[in-house]
Parts: C-alpha cells; structure tokens; sequence
C-alpha cells in the first residue's frame, strides 16, 4: 500500500491504496468522487477524465504510484453543483448536450481546461482539443456539445449573461413543442445522476463481487466443470454453475411466429452442455472483491471438445454444416412478401429497365461508452429485486423467471440510470446471471462487465445478406422489385425472426412499388448474437433499396432525386405490406430538400480538386413506430395530497429521454388542471412500483406510452371534475371514496402481417430524408462527410431539445455504420478504436435538421416516434455520395479506405 495526500477539488484528502490501482479507482472508491465513470477503462473514450496539476488526464489508465503526492485534482464535484451551477454545466442543459449522461462528466472537466487555456476557441479548435483528449460521446451526434461549449465561453468572456441559457416556460405555460430541459439534466451535469457502476460502490457490507468464467471458443460440446481449485481461492464465496440453477436454465425467446422452427428455449443462462458463442457464460465466481472474483475465475477449468465453427450464415447453411441446435435447423424461420400481381412478367417485358445488385450490412456493434452493469438482491419477503440496463424491464421479468425457478411475482426488475444502450438492451444480458447469482448466494450480488466483455457478450446488429432487384419504365416509374435476403442472427433466436420481418416491411419503403415478390430466412451461427440496434431492420433492409435507387436511376439517365421523386408515397401509394401510409409528406420534404441539393452539387462541383473529389447523395428513410400489430401499454397516473400529479410509468430510458417524454406528454394531457411541470412527478422503471408500458424500442415509446400517458391523466381528470366543472381536491376524493390513481391502457389500431407479409404493422410511420456531402482523397480512399442535412417528418415535435439530439446522434451512428464500424474479428474489433467508434472528427460539425411537422392521427397530441428514424438510411446517402464523388461503388459495408482506394485502382 501507498499512502498520497491530494489537493482534490481545493481539499487535502489523504488516501491509502494498492499503488498499482487506477487513479480513477482511488477517486470513486477512497474518495467517493462518482462523477469520474470508468467506460473503456483503456483510455479510449474520456468519461475517466480529470484535471491534474494543469493537465488533462485520463484516470483509468494513470495508475497512483505515477500520481505525485500533493497533486492537485479537479473533478466534476468541484466544477460546480445543483445549487450553483457553473456556465459550463447551464450550457450543457440549455443545448440538450448531456443525453444518457454518462460521458458528460470527462467532456465537462475537458471543457473546463479548454476554456482555462483559449477562452476564445473556434469551433474547429473545440473539436480538435476533444479529439486530442480523446473524449467519446455515442449519443449527441457531437454538434450539441460543441454548440455548449461556445455559448460558455461567451458567457464566462462576459458577452452574454448566466440568464441567457436559461428556459423560460411560455406564458401560456406550456412546455409542450418546447426546448424545456430534461428533469434529470442538472444531475448528470453535476455527476449526481448514479449509474450502475455508481450503485455498486454504495451495495451493503457484505455484497459479492462477481466474475464470468466464459468461452473463449465459438462453438463446443462441454465435457467438464471443474470449480474445485477456484473454490479454494481467496475471498471466495461460492462458484455458480448450471446446477445451482433451480428453473429450465434458458432464456425463453418468446417466439410468436408459428412459422419459427425453433422453439426459443436456445439460450442457456449458464452453459451445460454446449457453447454456442464467444463469450457465453459458463460460471460466475462470487467473491469479497472483484480481484479475488476475477482471480478465481482463472482457475476455473472446463474441459471442451471443440465442433465447427460456422461464423456467417452462408458457413451455417452450406449442405455439410450440422445443426447448431440439435433439432432444430439452422435456417429457422422464412418469411417471404408477395404484393400485387407477379412480378415475373414485369422484369420479362422489353419496354423495361432493370437494376439489380447484392448488398451486406455488417455486424454493427452499439458501443455504449457505459458497458453492462448489474446487481441483484433478495428483499426481507424473499422477493428477488435485479436492477441493469433493461430496456424491456416487463418483458425481460418474463423473458428469464422461468429459467431462474422463480415466479413472476416474487421478482422485480428495475433500471437503473443508464449509460445508452441504442438498443442491445432489448435483449437480457446479465439480469438472469445476477439473478442466479443472488438466488445461489443468499448475498447481494454485482457483476460490471469489462469493455471487452461488452463487446464479446452482448448482442450485435444482425448482418444483412441481400439481393435487390428493381424493374421501372423508361421515364422512371418503378414496377416491379424483386429480392431476396438473409438476416444472420448468431446463435440465439429471440427476436430473429420479428428482425428478418423487417426485410419485407423495409426493402422498397417509401416507394409506390404495386408488384413486390421475395423471400427471406433467418439463420443460426456461432457469431454474436443478434440483438436489437437503433433502425431495427432498417439499415440492413433500405441500404439496399437506396443504393439501387441511385443505381437505377443512372440507368434511366435520371438524376437519383427526381428518381424519387416521381415514386415516393402519395395518395393511394401503399407501404411494402400494402398498408396506407398515415400521411403523405414525402413530396413535401423532398420539395424543401431540393434547392439545398442543387446547392450542394454546385459546392460539390465547384470545391473537387485532383486530389480530393467531393460528391452528394440521398436516400430516404421510413420507419414504424411500435411492436408489430396491436402494441399495447399501460400507465398509472395519481393525485397526491398536496395537489401534485404523480406518473407511474416503465418507459425505459437508455439516453433518449423517457424522462422528459413522460414529462412533456402529462403535462400536456394535464393542462386543464393547470399545474406546472415540476408539480408532475415521475415514478419510473420499476416492476414493483409501475405497470407495464412495454420495452423501450422500434420507437414505440413516445406513441403507444404516450398515448397510455394521456389517457390515464385525461381519466383522472374526468375523475377530479366536478359537475360545476371545478376540480375535486385530494381530499374531496378520498371523502366521497373516488379513486386517486387511475390505470390507463391503449392499444394501437394495428394488425399483424399475414403469410405473405400484407397487412397494417404499425399506426405510425417516421419518414426522413439525408443528404450527404463527401470528400474523397484518392491516394488513400479515405472519405470524409463535410455536411449531413436531415428533413424529418416525426408527426408533432414533443421536445426539440430531445429530438434533435437523437436526429444527430443517430445520423452520426449511421456514419459510423457506412465508414468504420464493424464486429466481425473477435480479437481485432473488441475495443473502441479497433472495432470503428467515431470521434469528434470522424462527425461533420455541420448537421442541419428540417422539421416538416405533419400531425399524426393516432399519436399522442399529433406526435410519432423519433429514435429509430435517424438510422434508416443515412448511410446509404454517405454511399451514394461517394459514388457520385469518384465513382466507386460500396455495396458491401463499411467502406473502409481500402475498399474504396481498390474500387478507385480497379
């Protein structure tokens, strides 16, 4: 041990600790300094970073023996606090800059030394010092921060005043279509909004560490367990394998298509006889600290026989591959589309032009800066409480009682405040290990998965094999479309087959396209699993049909936007299912989008050097907003006695804002009453304390929750009503016994897809339209995007400050998704910088939104969903825009530099 006395935040604090722990350690655990996150812990992403002796440091990777005693330190906590908030922290709120919050902490304390060192940056500067410092952010798109960081600085150079950052609420009180903060905004600028990791630290005496023993093969039949040496290892509690699992050990994937070959109980929790994937959990050491776990972790040996290893779908479905669920084939379900007249006919006609292509979309991982963390506990009744990062709290409850012996009811789920999950949390990863774990134990348990874990144990964006082909008349009206695709879901099936649906609802959207044939199949592999990612089917499904859009119409001779154009949904236009659209506003954007197009291609033409050729694309993308057919929820609403509203809700919130959705819907609903929004309080994301509003995906949220939301306020409103038209008092309704907490429930007005995927999804629909402008250097194939312009058609506008966060941090993941990131080398691709994340400078700082509001029939006060929208089909625009700049053509993604530079020497 070593024993330092720092200056931290203006105090001397003395601390004893091991010298080789990490400074960032020393902060939060000696010290208690939370607002330090440990993400990467590899000093990839920032969220560790704090201010030492005039330099910025990342604290994960400074160990204390190489920190100087009477070092002097500063930490978010000394930066400002809720009562007194510096500028920085005013204008993180005010720009919406902290989403999930949990990087906002090490871009704060960065912004702080910039601001000590330039109090004059230029954007550019800004940029190029959060670079440097290698500060990461995968929600915000990167724009809103840069936008804080220069309205402080003028308020710290005295141009402006603290009072310029701050909401006003309008005079007639309404926040609604507002840029009104999030209610959990001051705590994550102030670090006291407590994370997973957070929570751990404060579990009581005598809580388990835990560690995974976990397969470092993809596939293998188990022979053995030996835990006997680990057991002997210091601090250890109890080693949990299989057997001390007391229910059915799997995951049940919920399969609702009685078309799926499988019967979805693939997933173990703890592995008994197979290993079906990197990374899969074979057994979980619980110990008095997390060395003493990881340590026994080791020891544990397992004795494999190894099976071949079928790492894409076509290795999985060659004709000698076995069957990686005995029993169950490895291409499971296959669903196919068929609307209109054959299309045979069409594509045998001469008067025809016809393009066609095979496109790939890879495995993107999420690449959350906060990776999976979780813990779990019995109450004093024996109710088992697990708290993680679910975003489908309900549905995981039911997703994994039965595997853990555990009725539905003697267990709760909670979310604890989350570092983003764009999605993969749709899926359990850890709440059934720390729910065995606990059960097994008796004990507290916490498990905080390692970035590398993150990355080799938790789902992926499933990879997209297809095949397009688009028949239209010689002035470009699109006939016929033809296609056919395949939807790589790694080894476990839940939700495969709901994703590989997405291929026929998707592929063609936002086209009048009568006649459409195709087949699609969902295969199992030994490769990560599939999981839900933002756009949920539609990256891998309208890449393809965008890039044929601009392959087609150079066929026609057509520029690729009157191409579109002339064939986007209007009046008596169907979807792919053959569904009406709900509004018809596609022209309408593509009318706003028009003149800055023609802008860009001048620009384009007008700046394209020997070296560098600069060029634009588009592309359009339609998402639903809901869970397929009538997607139900349900949400409390309650008058308290001293005339404030509580809501009762489980809208997860993985970053996007739940809290503010909530918010913004009930005070809306609530506006007879007159109250202002902080007489609205949330009880949120608790099985135990809310009802069940459904998970927090395929945008579902702000439509089918909302509308439980208005409903529940607009009843207990017409429960307070009185026949004068007055309202009752709390205690009016208790003496004339009239319930004070109503339930509300809606149901959209939707219908599942039948054989041949025809029918009515989703009552909301999103539409957008990108454009991009590139810059290619021929000598080495790198693309840069300059520019990224947006015309978003989400219904009605709930909070502006959410919304355009989302818009740019979704377009800035489909950057990612079309130039660097992949999953595919377990080894190469397990870190940040490996796997393609994009920093600051991979992100244009020049992204513009059009809002083209259209009121949506069955939204809650006009509004659809958002998230998914932005992360339809960007990077098909990014695509096409470097084909329009040089005149390669990517089909297989990411468009690497050397993909591209071997197009260009082809």
């Amino acid at each position: 041990m070593i024993k330092r006395t720092l200056n931290v935040n203006g105090v001397p604090r003395t601390v004893v600790a091991d010298p080789n722990q990490s400074l960032a350690n020393v902060l939060r655990e000696n010290l208690g300094l939370t607002s330090v996150k440990i993400g990467c812990n590899q000093g990839q992403c920032g969220a560790c970073t704090v201010y030492m002796d005039g330099k910025l440091v990342r604290s994960c990777t400074r160990k204390l023996k190489k920190v100087d005693n009477g070092a002097k330190l500063l930490t978010l906590e000394g930066i400002g606090t809720p009562d007194n908030l510096h500028p920085i922290q005013l204008a993180w709120i005010a720009y919406g800059a902290a989403q999930c919050g949990f990087c906002s902490p090490g871009f704060l304390v960065s912004t702080y030394a910039l601001l000590e060192k330039n109090p004059s940056p230029t954007r550019e500067e800004v940029r190029d010092w959060f670079q440097k410092h290698r500060n990461a952010c995968r929600c915000t798109g990167y724009k809103p921060l840069v936008d804080a960081v220069m309205a402080a600085a003028e308020v710290m150079r005295g141009e402006k005043s603290e009072d310029d950052l701050l909401f006003e609420i309008p005079e007639d009180g309404r926040i609604w279509g507002t840029k009104y903060p999030r209610p959990s905004a001051i705590a994550k600028v102030t670090g006291t909004w407590d994370f997973g990791a957070d929570l751990g630290i404060r579990l009581p005496q005598g809580s388990l560490r835990c560690a995974l023993v976990q397969a470092e093969v993809s596939h293998a039949k188990i022979l053995n367990i030996d835990t006997s040496e680990a057991e002997k290892m210091p601090g250890v509690f109890k080693v949990v394998t299989y057997k001390d699992v007391k229910g059915k050990n799997r995951i049940t994937g919920l399969i609702t298509f009685p078309a799926n070959k499988g019967d979805g109980w693939d997933r173990p929790i703890l592995c008994d006889e197979k290993i079906f994937q990197y990374g899969d959990a074979i057994a979980i050491v619980c110990a008095d600290t997390e060395e003493h776990a990881n340590a026994a972790a080791a020891k544990v040996k397992v004795d494999l026989e190894q099976l071949p290893e079928y790492m894409s779908a076509p290795a999985a479905m060659a004709d000698d591959a076995i069957e990686i669920h005995p029993g169950t084939p490895n291409v499971y379900y296959t669903p196919k589309i068929a609307k209109g007249d054959d299309t045979a006919p069409i594509f045998n006609r001469d008067d025809v032009v016809i393009a066609e292509g095979d496109y790939y979309t890879q495995r993107q991982p999420h690449m959350p800066i906060e990776p999976d963390v979780g813990f779990a506990y019995q109450d004093e009744n024996g109710k088992l409480f697990i708290h993680s990062k679910s975003i489908g709290l309900h549905l995981h409850l039911f997703m994994i009682a039965p595997g853990l012996g555990v009725e539905p009811e003697n267990m709760a789920l909670v979310q604890n405040p989350t570092g983003g999950t764009f999605g993969y949390k749709f899926s359990p990863t850890m709440e059934a290990l720390v729910g065995a774990a606990a059960l097994a134990t008796g004990r507290p348990v916490y498990l905080n998965y390692s970035w590398h874990q993150q990355q080799t144990y938790t789902g992926k964006r499933s990879p997209f094999f297809t095949w397009l082909r688009m028949a239209a008349t010689k002035d470009g009206k699109i006939l016929g479309m033809e296609t056919d695709w395949t939807c790589d879901h790694g080894p476990y099936s839940e939700f495969g087959d709901l994703l590989t649906l997405r291929g026929a609802q998707y592929i063609g959207a936002g086209y009048d396209i009568p006649a459409i044939r195709g087949n699609g199949r969902t295969v199992c592999t030994n490769h990560c699993w599939g999981a839900a990612f933002r756009g949920y089917g539609a990256p891998e499904a309208e890449f393809p049909s965008e890039v044929l859009m601009d392959e087609l119409a150079e066929k026609l001779g057509m520029d690729p936007f009157d191409l579109r154009y002339k064939n986007v949904y209007r009046k008596g236009a169907t979807t792919p299912t053959g569904q009406d659209p709900e509004v018809y506003s596609l022209p309408e954007m593509l009318d706003k989008l028009k003149p800055k197009y023609e802008e860009a291609k001048k620009r384009a033409a007008a700046n394209s050097t020997d070296e560098i050729k600069r060029g634009v694309g588009i592309s359009i993308g339609v998402y639903g907003s809901g869970l397929d057919g009538p997607d139900t929820s349900e949400v409390d609403a309650e008058l308290m006695p001293d005339g404030t509203v509580t809501i009762y809700s489980c809208w997860e919130d993985h970053g996007q804002g739940a809290d503010m959705g909530t918010l913004g819907t009930a005070h809306e609903a609530l506006r007879p009453l007159n109250i202002t929004p902080d007489q609205i309080n949330l009880v949120m994301n608790d099985t135990s304390l809310a009802p069940n509003a459904g998970p927090a995906g395929g945008s579902r949220s702000q439509v089918v929750t909302g509308q439980a939301t208005r409903v529940a306020c607009e009843m207990l409103i017409a429960a307070m009503k009185k026949p004068d038209g007055s309202f009752r008092t709390h205690k009016e309704m208790v003496d004339e016994k009239i319930e004070t907490r109503v339930h509300g429930k809606w149901t959209a007005p939707a219908n599942d897809c039948d054989e041949n995927s025809q029918g009515n999804p989703f009552c909301c629909y999103m539409y957008g339209v990108f454009m991009s402008e590139v810059a290619v250097e021929l000598a080495t194939g790198k693309t840069t995007v300059e520019k990224m312009t947006t015309v978003a058609d989400i219904g009605v506008v709930n909070n502006y400050l959410v919304v355009d966060g989302q818009i740019y941090g979704g377009v800035a993941q489909g950057i990612g998704l079309a130039l660097s990131e992949d999953y595919e080398d377990i080894k190469k691709h397990s870190t940040m910088v490996g796997a393609g994340f994009p920093y600051i400078k991979q992100i244009p700082d020049d992204m513009e939104i059009i809002y083209v509001e259209t009121p949506r029939p069955d939204g809650p006060f006009g509004a659809s969903g958002v998230g998914e929208m932005p992360l339809t089909a960007p990077h098909a625009a990014v695509i096409n825009a470097i084909y329009n700049a040089c005149g390669v053509r990517i089909r297989q993604l990411p468009a690497k530099p050397e993909k591209v530079l071997a197009g260009l020497n082809a």
